[in-house]
């Protein structure tokens, strides 16, 4: 697969599960936002300087995409990602689109995580 590093950092924020979409959501300018509200939790991923203080979040995080756009028919598209870095003990965090999938990796594993990317023959280029 080949894969995008994009350089600006993210925050995965959680918030209840009630909660409306806070305000600075909405008007966030960032490159990536996902919100996604399960029974238990409202999750936020977006720009990290968005975040305001108080709320719960981790930042630090960096994005690889896959280029794309992938068909909805192709499988193992996120195994063949996932298997190698889990082999390497670098934890992820995965979101997908419609075109295509997003693998989010704290910035203090990135080079150990984009090394083990390439040495199963993934290729990894910045955005």
């Amino acid at each position: 697969m080949e894969l995008e590093l994009w350089a600006p950092r993210l925050a995965i924020c959680r918030l209840g599960s009630a909660q409306a979409v806070p305000t600075w959501v909405a008007e966030a300018a960032s490159w990536l936002l996902s919100v996604t509200r399960t029974p238990d939790e409202l999750s936020v991923v977006v720009d990290e300087t968005a975040v305001p203080a108080g709320v719960r979040a981790e930042g630090g995080w960096r994005a690889l995409s896959v280029v794309g756009p992938l068909s909805f028919s192709l499988t193992g598209v996120l195994a063949s990602l996932a298997a190698p870095l889990a082999a390497a003990g670098v934890p992820v965090f995965v979101l997908s689109t419609f075109d295509t999938d997003w693998l989010l990796l704290r910035e203090e594993h990135l080079a150990f995580a984009i090394t083990a990317l390439e040495e199963a023959d993934h290729t990894v280029r910045p955005r």
